[in-house]
């Protein structure tokens, strides 16, 4: 039976319920909005399914791996320390079921209908959801696009059984004895850090002059010590020509200075950046404006071209983070619910977990630089800190960047361990307008890293205790 003859009316129609999606559907919800979300695959969109979630499961599988094996120079040695790749993955299917089915309740708690199925566009008020049986037209006042994005398909490289995007490596049956990465972003560089830490032969193949290029070269070579450590082979200004795909392997052949070689693995995982998923969706039919790449041009307030269609998350400009997506749901939720609200992205963080940990938030020095304003970089190292060495974890540093003038804080870069917890008390800095003052008048509990940001605040007011000025 085919149902659609009769529109289901609604105040804010959600397309997707990925971290923009759901949030977006709960402030709207709460701020008194009659909210619909469409979902066509799982509750909680790529990052509580195949993304953000998964992948730190792994991570922390490898954590845990790497530590039991013992620490010598701590006194502590162990042997015969195994994974259960196969019980590992149901701990880490675990978790994402926990999060996905809290996703499912929240929602369900405020009021929120979801509907399963795919949503077209069919005017700037109506969309159609189709599934594999019905078509229901559903009629909105406002709609918010949070769709996200997918793994880009190099020609070369398709996807297959030993071919793998991020989905493909975070679902591998085995760990593998090598593995190449091809792309070292971000995804590539934690994904292969992880399987690293679980005793895979890794290999990085990057096309540009160094690995994780939205972080300064300063935080990127701590990462890079880490890995040589582990044995990753980081091979960069590397193009990826082609793979060999046979039932038990690949060979990858790249080019590098001057030269074509070939690397034998078990599977190659391709991770070159992220498509928006704004193809599908009908957009053309309301005549909202995008870039020739499928991104959507918003304001502020994340509204299109089209007065009451919103869009946030990976299908508007800026970096693909989930916690972005979240802080747009809720300003397009507000917008809608007649707040008046914007978006402001200089205290929105980017953390790469990696070995060690990699943070930023705000401006770096090059950034406030080309600005023109007049700063002060002051730095700690890890090393100095009391907690850090009884953690054995004494590489890194923190960095604050503050306007000269007045010692405001208008940008920090942490790398180190815990840099993706310590970040936020520096955002929360910067937000509220703080200065190195207030930062180094704050009393930290002693021993532990917080206290690097004190010290790193107290180097900026140029009265350091702990290192030599």
């Amino acid at each position: 039976m085919v149902v659609g003859d009769f529109p289901i009316e609604t105040d804010t129609l959600v397309i997707g319920s990925g971290p923009g999606g759901y949030v977006a559907a709960i402030r709207a919800a709460q701020l008194g909005q009659k909210v619909t979300i469409v979902e066509k695959e799982n509750l909680g969109g790529v990052c509580l399914n195949v993304g953000c979630i998964p992948s730190k499961a792994m991570i922390s599988i490898g954590h845990r791996y790497e530590h039991a094996k013992g620490s010598e120079d701590m006194g502590v040695i162990a042997e015969n320390v195994k994974i259960n790749f196969e019980k590992a993955q149901e701990w880490k299917a675990g978790v994402v079921n926990k999060l996905t089915g809290g996703v499912e309740g929240l929602l369900k708690g405020n009021k929120v209908e979801i509907v399963r199925g795919e949503a077209y566009f069919v005017d700037s008020e109506t969309v159609k959801v189709m599934d594999d049986k019905n078509s229901q037209t559903y009629k909105f006042k406002n709609a918010i696009v949070a769709t996200g994005s997918r793994p880009i398909e190099i020609p070369s490289f398709k996807f297959s059984k030993r071919v793998l995007d991020s989905t493909g490596a975070l679902a591998l049956k085995e760990i593998p004895k090598k593995l190449i990465v091809i792309g070292g972003g971000y995804i590539g560089t934690e994904l292969g850090t992880a399987y690293a830490n679980m005793g895979s032969e890794v290999t990085i193949l990057e096309g540009a002059d160094d690995i994780l290029g939205g972080f300064e070269k300063q935080m990127t070579s701590v990462v890079k010590k880490g890995l040589k450590k582990k044995g990753v082979e980081v091979i960069t200004k590397a193009m990826a020509k082609g793979v060999e795909e046979s039932e038990d392997g690949v060979k990858v052949s790249y080019e590098a200075k001057g030269e074509e070689v070939s690397i034998d693995a078990d599977y190659v995982l391709v991770t070159v950046g992220r498509r928006p998923n704004t193809d599908e969706l009908g957009l053309d039919q309301v005549g909202i404006d995008m870039t020739d790449k499928g991104i959507i041009k918003t304001d502020k307030q994340c509204r299109t071209s089209v007065d009451n269609i919103y869009a946030i998350g990976d299908i508007v400009d800026g970096p693909p983070l989930a916690h972005k997506a979240s802080y747009e749901g809720k300003i397009a939720a507000e917008v809608i619910s007649g707040e008046k609200s914007e978006v402001d992205y200089l205290a929105i963080p980017a953390v790469c977990f990696t070995d060690p940990e990699l943070a930023t938030v705000g401006y770096n020095e090059a950034e406030a630089k080309e600005e023109g304003i007049e700063v002060v970089a002051a730095k700690f190292p890890f090393g100095a800190n009391g907690r850090a060495l009884a953690l054995n974890q004494t590489e890194g540093f923190v960095k604050l960047v503050t306007r000269k003038e007045d010692g405001l804080i208008i940008g920090a870069q942490i790398a180190g361990d815990g840099a993706s917890d310590m970040i936020a008390e520096l955002g929360l800095a910067i937000e509220a307008g703080m200065t190195a003052e207030d930062v180094a008048m704050t009393i930290h509990a002693h021993p532990t890293l917080g206290e690097i940001s004190m010290e790193a605040a107290e180097v900026a007011m140029g009265t350091p205790i702990h290192i030599v000025k």
